[in-house]
């Protein structure tokens, strides 16, 4: 494995100087899930520190991992949140509506996964196209029905689809763009990509909500960038393509979903002024609004091991849900282990069988937690909480009971 590559300046503007926001010490990947006999090996581990550029306001890591052995074999699946497929189905809905699209059009879609947004619109009889660098991801896609291109895409992949007659009236990029070393060339390839008149719908982990939710948990190798909308402004502005409207929307803890388009091919709403003032008005563009941020993520992580120490010296059993890369984050920098957890429940087939990085810890089938009946379970994929808690209604009504981390530490 190659080592992480330090970064020093700014991956949006190229400016230098940035400043420390919390140092999460050198962690394992947070997807890089081990078989059996892998777990006496030396395991590889890399730097993971949160920094602020002051010159255009990016939050990023300063610490890139190659792309090719983050994503060429990915074991997250985007179908297996019921979630995830409600509100793409609603989004591809609402835009086929607005957008006036039919067999003419085409929908492109930059880290596609397994096509669980693609699929809506094709269903509707609206030609797609799929990027997924993950090869085993893109099989699924394929095999799903969903024409995908096993790629990373950027500026160079952009030109070759417009050559070949390819321009997307409708760009999707859901959770990508924060994963990307080159920002730059991504949204290059965004303005060069769409048709005209096209828009650009991009989903993405909101800062702020990260900051004042203390969800340290989103840090993690693939994260290289963590966004407010004055970031993202800047970084679009750059390559001629502007904000034309924008949506705080809760999942994962939090996300922005903002439409851009080249300037002067759409008109604007006012929601996107209204939040850069709200930004400015917190100080999002000043280091002073992250000081706090280290001291609270070391509270919470003080809080959580005494509340599950206590509950080991009671003689309680603890499991955890989720072998999530969130989950990576929170048991290896908060330092919880198989001392505390027996095992970690996750409905996603891919993972079962296989063990967490740094903490070890087996991977196994949610119906585990009926058949064992362990007295907690720590939620570590919080941000599905009230999916989750619905799946598990039989486990709590036998008498379980799950320890949600963050946003705040509470036992339901």
């Amino acid at each position: 494995m190659s080592p992480a590559t330090r970064i020093d300046r700014c991956r949006s503007c190229g400016a230098s100087g940035t400043e420390s926001i919390l140092d999460l010490g050198r962690t394992p990947l947070a997807n890089a899930l081990l078989h059996e006999h892998e777990l006496d090996r030396p395991e590889p581990t890399h730097p993971l520190e949160l920094v602020f550029c002051p010159a255009c306001a990016l939050v990023q890591i300063n610490a890139t991992v190659p792309p090719d052995e983050l994503f060429r074999d990915y074991p997250y699946f985007s179908s297996y949140s019921d979630t995830a497929v409600a509100r793409a189905r609603e989004l591809a809905q609402r835009l086929i509506r607005s957008r006036t699209l039919g067999a003419g059009s085409l929908v492109v879609e930059a880290a596609s996964n397994d096509g669980y947004l693609l699929r809506h619109y094709r269903e509707a009889g609206i030609p797609v196209l799929g990027i997924e660098p993950a090869i085993n991801v893109a099989e699924v896609a394929v095999q799903n029905g969903i024409p995908t291109r096993t790629d990373f895409f950027g500026a160079e992949l952009a030109r070759s689809l417009v050559a070949e007659a390819h321009r997307a009236d409708v760009f999707h990029a859901n959770n990508v763009l924060a994963h990307v070393p080159d920002l730059n060339g991504f949204v290059e390839g965004i303005a060069t990509l769409l048709a005209p008149g096209g828009l650009g719908s991009i989903e993405f982990p909101y800062l702020r909500d990260l900051i004042d939710h203390v969800e340290f948990d989103t840090i993690y190798h693939e994260h290289l960038c963590y966004f407010s909308l004055t970031a993202v402004d800047a970084l679009f502005r750059r390559h001629g393509l502007v904000v034309v409207d924008v949506e705080r929307i809760p999942i994962h803890g939090g996300s922005l979903r903002v439409f851009c388009g080249r300037a002067g091919e759409h008109a604007q709403s006012g929601r996107p002024g209204a939040l850069l003032a709200e930004e400015a008005e917190l100080g999002m563009q000043h280091i002073g609004y992250y000081r706090s941020f280290a001291e609270r993520v070391g509270k919470l992580r003080d809080e959580l091991r005494e509340q599950l120490a206590r509950l080991k010296q009671a003689g309680h059993r603890i499991a955890a849900y989720g072998a999530s890369a969130k989950g990576s984050t929170l048991l290896n920098y908060f330092g919880i282990g198989r001392e505390t957890l027996d095992f970690v429940a996750d409905k996603s087939r891919v993972k079962q069988g296989l063990y967490t990085p740094g903490t070890h810890l087996p991977i196994v089938p949610p119906e585990r937690l009926l058949e064992e009946q362990p007295d907690y379970v720590l939620l570590l994929t919080w941000n599905f909480a009230e999916e989750i808690l619905a799946e598990q209604q039989a486990f709590r009504e036998a008498g379980g009971r799950f320890v949600l981390p963050i946003p705040r530490l509470e036992v339901v």
